[in-house]
């Protein structure tokens, strides 16, 4: 017997074989596209109050003391459900894979003759010289040493003289163990206890308390490389890659803040993620500075200040740099009854305008960072990441089946569009400019009768400056992709070992962390790196040196430069 389709699988059916553009009475066309946009928004809306409610039976058998829902991952994603936002696929030009000889890059560190047995070759055989295999090996093992120090006592002086030991091997331990315990901490995400083992393993025995110094304690050296790397880092390029995440320390939340561009990469972990914090990390300061500007003002006007507050700042002294601790004393004595949204807004505008005006370290001109607050204002220009706005697209989830098609029919637009920006990054000209902006106007502003992908479209329009700075400085990347992927770094260094628990074991986080990235866009060994400044040998020039070097000969600004 034949089992009759539910009315709900009916209706469903129905839905998903209806297309406007079908329809050839206006009205009617109009009137089925709004009832369609009226189920997709009950549909988002339903979707919304679900988990919501689940949310909600989750919270209450917690506090009856049960157990919520169970959060198990299929093994097979269903159509429609745990949507991938990620636009990886899209965005990429599919290459063809050349396999190429991984022997051209390794150093071979020893040669070995390896003899056929005489006995075993015939009475006629011929040399025929030698066939090469390159074999990849590694030695690990201990290297302890016992230093006899020459001593020599003078009665005459009353004093004695004593050999000290060579260059790295303070504390009992070599630079090579040293230098592979701190790349594999920073480098590699071991965990201290996982060292400790590996140490144990290799015939090295180390204390817990020992190898925690070693990681966060005495790295004045590198933190002043630390630096010198942000300083050439920034004066490297006018332009400058943004990004943040969560971070813990002592069971605090902060924020880990990522500065980068294709030659470095600095973390620093600040207490908020605010303007003001922001700000702090651009300057490379724990205390901000602050003057009354006529750039200060320009910007209390974007913020709405209201004037008589405005008139009250004017009778401050002007031009003048002042300490926070000065600037809170002024605000307080002149501005009493001024409340906390306006006095942050005065803070803000104080702050960036000595930014602009100081001349103690480079300062940015464009952001390149996704659309946060925090991030507008503190720069000339603001560029935005084309694959943070790919993701609100990939975020829809139509119901409709036309609305479908008409949300994949644009995301197909919206990567052929991406493709050209970088096309004309690699050969620009005012023609194409003009041509691509004409094009951005037109994907943006035409009507598709799916609501929710027009209103995300209009959205997209508005920041239409941002997205196509491009245009005016072809060198500027397309996407925020390198801040993202070093954020997921020291997300995965928070994964496994949770948080830091002082100050200082912050800030040797961010020194090494910094330096790891840095060296490895070098194309420098980690490792080396720390051998040679442990050991103090002088094979690796200064960081700052190389990164000036490699600067200088690949301008990222060069459409800054004025003609």
């Amino acid at each position: 017997m034949t089992q009759k389709p539910s009315s709900d699988k009916l209706i469903t059916a129905l839905l998903q074989s209806i297309d406007p553009k079908q329809i050839a009475e206006e009205g009617a066309r109009q009137t089925v596209e709004l009832l369609l946009n009226l189920i997709e928004q009950l549909n988002l809306k339903i979707k919304e109050l679900e988990e919501e409610n689940q949310k909600l039976r989750d919270e209450n058998n917690r506090l009856k003391g049960e157990q919520g829902k169970p959060d198990i991952k299929a093994n097979k994603k269903k159509k429609g459900f745990e949507k991938d936002h990620s636009s990886e696929k899209e965005r990429k030009i599919p290459k063809e894979h050349r396999k190429t000889s991984k022997n051209q890059t390794i150093k071979i560190d020893r040669e070995e003759v390896v003899v056929y047995p005489q006995e075993k070759l015939p009475a006629d055989a011929q040399f025929k010289g030698y066939e090469q295999v390159v074999v990849q090996d590694i030695l690990l093992q201990a290297d302890n040493v016992l230093f006899r120090k020459e001593k020599y006592y003078s009665p005459s002086e009353g004093k004695t003289y004593l050999a000290l030991l060579p260059t790295g091997y303070d504390g009992e331990f070599g630079p090579g163990i040293k230098a592979l315990v701190v790349s594999l901490y920073y480098g590699k995400n071991m965990t201290q206890g996982k060292l400790l083992e590996f140490l144990e393993d290799i015939g090295i025995s180390m204390s817990a308390g020992y190898l925690s110094n070693l990681l966060i304690k005495n790295q004045e050296n590198f933190e002043a490389e630390y630096q010198e790397v942000y300083t050439e880092g920034l004066a490297s390029s006018p332009w400058q890659h943004f990004d943040q995440t969560g971070a813990r320390v002592g069971g605090v939340n902060h924020t880990t803040n990522v500065i980068c561009n294709p030659l470095y990469t600095i973390y620093q972990t600040t207490r908020n993620k605010d303007r003001l914090s922001v700000l702090k990390v651009f300057q490379n300061t724990t205390e901000l500075e602050f003057i009354l500007s006529e750039l200060t003002y320009e910007l209390l006007d974007t913020f709405h200040l209201p004037t008589k507050w405005i008139n009250q700042l004017k009778l401050l002294p002007q031009q003048t740099a002042f300490t926070e601790t000065e600037f809170n004393t002024l605000i307080d004595e002149y501005l009493s009854k001024l409340g906390s949204q306006y006095r942050t807004r005065i803070y803000e505008s104080a702050a960036i305008a000595f930014y602009h005006q100081q001349s103690t370290i480079p300062v940015i001109k464009t952001l390149l960072c996704d659309d946060a607050p925090q991030f507008k204002l503190l720069t000339d220009d603001l560029a935005l990441c084309w694959v943070h706005e790919g993701r609100h697209y990939k975020k829809l989830s139509p119901f409709v089946a036309c609305h479908q098609k008409v949300l994949d029919d644009f995301l197909e637009r919206f990567w052929k569009y991406y493709r050209k920006l970088l096309a004309y990054r690699d050969s620009p000209s005012r023609d194409k400019a003009r041509e691509l902006e004409s094009e951005f106007w037109r994907l943006f502003t035409e009507k598709t009768g799916y609501e929710q992908l027009d209103e995300r479209k209009r959205l997209t329009a508005a920041k239409a400056f941002e997205l196509l700075l491009v245009l005016e400085h072809p060198e500027l990347p397309l996407h925020n992709n390198p801040a993202e992927l070093a954020a997921r770094t020291m997300v995965q260094r928070r994964n496994i070992s949770y948080a830091t628990q002082t100050e200082q074991g912050t800030k040797a986080w961010d020194i090494f962390m910094s330096l790891v990235a840095t060296t490895r866009k070098l194309g420098i060994s980690f490792f080396e790196y720390m051998r040679d400044r442990i050991s103090q040998i002088g094979h690796i020039p200064s960081l700052g040196s190389i990164l000036r070097d490699r600067s200088s000969s690949n301008p990222f600004g060069w459409s800054w430069i004025p003609e």
